[in-house]
C-alpha cells in the first residue's frame, strides 16, 4: 500500500535474524521463489516483520519482493470503511481478493517475469495497477491478516497478538479510526485470524519470541 511508513529498528532485525537463519539453507536450496507469509492481527507488527526478514535477507544478497495483503482489498479504504459501516457482514475474507493474491504468488513461483498487481493509494482512496519486476527474485514475503490462508506459501509466520494487546500500537499507527465499531470490527476479524496461528510453521508471541513448530 503506497503511503505506509515502515522504520525498522536493530531490534526489528535482531527478530528477522532469528527467523531467517534456520531457514537460510531452504530458501537457498530452492528451485523457485521461496514464499513466507506473515500473519496476525491489526497492529500485531505484520508490516515491519515483513520488511524487517526482507532487509535480512537483502543484506544475504538475495532479491525479496513483499506483497502486502491491504493492496488486494476489492474496494478502497475510505471506501471499504463506508460500506463496512452499511453493511457489518461486509467485514471480514469476502473484503480481499485473496484469490488474486495466491494467483500472484503462484505466477512467482512458476517465474512469471511480470507479474500484475492491484496497489492502493491510502491517501488518494483510490487502487491502480503496477507490474512487479521479478527477475532473479529469491524471496516472495507476503503479509496481511489473512495470509496464512493462501496456498502458495512455503512458511507461515503468525504473530500471536490480539488487538486488544495491540491497542497502543493501533493509536500510534494512527491510520485505523479509534472507535467502538472498529473494535467491533476488530472483534470480527479476530474470530477469522486466531484459528491461523495452528496452520503456522513459526510464532511469534506477544513478547516477540520466536517459536518453531
Amino acid at each position: 500500500m503506497k503511503g505506509d511508513i515502515i522504520n525498522i529498528t536493530d531490534e526489528n532485525i535482531l527478530l528477522a535474524t532469528k527467523i531467517v537463519k534456520p531457514l537460510f539453507n531452504e530458501i537457498i536450496n530452492s528451485n523457485q521463489p521461496f514464499v513466507i507469509s506473515v500473519a496476525g492481527e491489526s497492529g500485531a507488527g505484520k508490516s515491519i516483520t515483513a520488511a524487517a526478514i526482507a532487509e535480512t535477507l537483502k543484506e544475504k544478497k538475495l532479491l525479496v519482493k513483499i506483497f502486502q495483503q491491504d493492496d488486494y482489498f476489492y474496494l478502497p479504504p475510505f471506501t471499504n470503511d463506508k460500506r463496512r459501516r452499511e453493511d457489518i457482514e461486509w467485514v471480514g475474507l469476502k473484503e480481499v481478493n485473496l484469490k488474486l493474491l495466491d494467483k500472484n504468488l503462484y505466477q512467482a513461483k512458476k517465474g512469471v517475469i511480470k507479474i500484475e498487481k492491484p496497489l492502493i493509494i491510502y491517501k488518494e482512496n483510490k487502487i491502480i495497477k503496477e507490474v512487479f519486476d521479478m527477475t532473479g527474485v529469491h524471496v516472495c514475503v507476503v503479509e496481511g491478516t489473512y495470509t496464512s490462508l493462501l496456498k502458495n506459501v512455503d512458511k507461515r509466520i503468525f504473530i500471536d497478538r490480539d488487538y486488544n494487546e495491540t491497542f497502543n500500537d493501533r493509536k500510534n499507527r494512527a491510520r485505523d479510526k479509534m472507535d467502538s465499531f472498529t473494535e467491533q470490527v476488530l472483534e470480527i476479524e479476530h474470530q477469522i485470524i486466531h484459528n491461523q496461528k495452528f496452520m503456522a510453521d513459526i510464532i511469534l508471541d506477544k513478547n516477540f519470541k520466536v517459536h518453531f513448530k
